[in-house]
């Protein structure tokens, strides 16, 4: 099964990124060259434990479907969420936010799995994981970019900033 784990520093204090990484609102900014939308479940603002949120996306000239829950929760420190239903065999992401120095580390542990046996993991060997990658990275980007400068104030309450 792949597994992806990134780190990423923002210079913010871990309770504006925990809550911009768990934003609907933002996520759908960070993935609009993919069209990602939110269609069903929590379809805005802060997504909690328990509840479930499914997307829409065009990957690989398809438009697919994926639903998600937050299966697990401790606020500012991480978040887990889980496939239900969509195009993976399986698919977990850990949310970690650790206090450093003037900010934030946050880290993102991936893991998911196509199916199709011996053919998926072909793909995921010489394609699919360096796709996924690009995408939390290019996700990152833009969660620090809002946790570093006023955007936040666009997506986050004001009881937050």
């Amino acid at each position: 099964m792949p597994f992806i784990k990134l780190a990423t520093f923002i210079h913010a204090k871990p309770q504006i990124v925990f809550d911009l990484s768990r934003s609907i609102d933002l996520h759908q900014t960070s993935m609009g060259h993919t069209n990602e939308k939110a269609i069903g479940g929590i379809t805005t603002g802060l997504i909690n434990e328990g509840e479930t949120v499914i997307w829409t996306a065009k990957h690989f000239f398809k438009t697919r479907m994926l639903k998600v829950q937050i299966t697990q929760m401790k606020p500012y420190e991480f978040f887990e969420d889980e496939m239900l239903e969509g195009d993976f065999k399986s698919m977990k992401h850990k949310h970690i936010f650790r206090a450093e120095g003037s900010g934030t580390k946050m880290i993102d542990e991936f893991s998911f799995e196509a199916p199709y046996g011996f053919i998926g993991k072909f793909f995921n060997y010489i394609f699919l994981t360096a796709y996924m990658k690009a995408l939390l990275m290019q996700r990152n980007c833009v969660i620090k970019e809002f946790a570093e400068t006023e955007k936040r104030k666009t997506v986050l309450p004001q009881t937050h900033i």
